[in-house]
């Protein structure tokens, strides 16, 4: 008895010519490399036309008006709550990808809001932001939180600081740098001068005879104004009993040591003592027309 065994069944057909695997081949090679082509000019044309679909497709350069809009909502949205206007901050070495360094941009906006009022305050700003926001108002580690999004993977939140103010924040988590973040610059004006007078006498009651010019920082309203806060450029001395408490009169917006604000004519003037060397810091505010 033979031991061979047979593995397989003969084909009915015979064995492939070579000539026609040849030709079988060029024609899978062909194919392969138009299929290769239209992937490619599909991608070029995705990347040219359509809008970003991640976070990192999107540089700082390109959401920084995106921030500066939001921020400008906000502004528009605290009313006349509105204590300040912070300037933009720019946080490097964060990582886009396990390879690729990027940096994040956030902008804050300082908003009146007395002890037991923070979650009435937080809503009421939630309710006048844009409806494709989708703001809303929840419970936090520390109290109400407002959340919402300012599209272009942009977030928002706001929550209370303890000392009588929310704090909401608008940021873009991290990104590529592109050409970087560029503030928008105040063009001097009226408006500009007399924040300039109004922060110049506050500085003047605390003891600074000379304060240099302030820093100015905007964000655009929505209607096309600009909401301005001028910043004093250096930090005032320990100011003397009743300094400011003079200018306010009785009507001060909150006086919650270390910090203190009030209302002069148009201007809401912010002031904060530091920390760690008594040294008092400066902001007067317009926020956005009605």
């Amino acid at each position: 008895m033979s031991g061979a065994v047979q593995t397989g069944w003969p084909s009915s057909n015979g064995p492939v010519e070579p000539a026609r695997a040849g030709h079988r081949r060029r024609w899978l090679l062909v194919a392969s490399v138009l299929w290769a082509v239209l992937l490619a000019g599909l991608a070029w044309t995705s990347a040219r036309d359509d809008p970003p679909t991640v976070r990192e497709q999107r540089t700082l350069d390109q959401a920084g008006p995106i921030v500066d809009s939001a921020a400008g909502e906000l502004a528009r949205a605290a009313g006349s709550g509105l204590l300040e206007v912070v300037p933009a901050r720019v946080r490097s070495g964060c990582r886009v990808t396990p390879i690729s360094d990027g940096a994040a941009l956030r902008r804050e906006v300082g908003v009146l809001a007395p002890a037991g009022t923070e979650r009435a305050v937080l809503t009421g700003i939630a309710d006048r932001l844009p409806a494709n926001w989708r703001a809303w108002v929840g419970p936090g580690l520390d109290g109400p939180e407002l959340r919402a999004d300012a599209g272009e993977f942009v977030s928002v939140e706001g929550r209370p600081t303890g000392d009588g103010r929310v704090r909401l924040a608008v940021e873009t988590g991290c990104r590529p740098v592109g050409s970087g973040y560029t503030p928008t610059s105040a063009a001097a004006g009226p408006e500009v001068a007399g924040l300039s007078l109004v922060l110049t006498a506050a500085l003047k009651a605390l003891g600074q005879a000379n304060p240099a010019a302030p820093e100015v920082v905007t964000a655009p309203c929505p209607g096309g104004a600009l909401a301005r806060t001028a910043r004093s450029a250096e930090p005032g001395p320990v100011p003397p009993a009743g300094g400011l408490a003079q200018l306010a009169g009785a009507a001060a917006l909150l006086d919650k040591p270390p910090v203190y604000a009030y209302r002069a004519g148009g201007v809401t003037v912010l002031a904060e003592t530091g920390p760690d060397d008594g040294a008092v810091r400066l902001a007067a505010t317009v926020g956005c027309p009605d």
